[in-house]
């Protein structure tokens, strides 16, 4: 490989993981929102109730087991 054939490489690597961050930035923007409005029902005090806790787990593991559901369908 010549140099610049490198730099393009790298170049496509550095986009690649810039977009995988942004995707990954977004999920957790959505994630949060979702699993906000859904489990944190009054005023949040200084810290999660055990039930608030449990239910953002659950919910959190839920999007994230469903969002790779997706992408696996997707790339078929």
């Amino acid at each position: 490989m010549d140099s610049s054939s490198i730099d393009n490489y790298q170049l496509q690597q550095l986009l690649n993981q810039e977009k995988q961050k942004a995707m990954l930035n977004e999920m957790v923007g959505k994630l949060t929102s979702a699993c906000w409005d859904k489990c944190i029902t009054g005023t949040p005090g200084s810290k999660f109730s055990s039930s608030e806790t449990t239910c953002l787990t659950h919910c959190a593991q839920r999007y994230m087991d469903l969002s790779m559901l997706v992408m696996r369908r997707l790339q078929q």
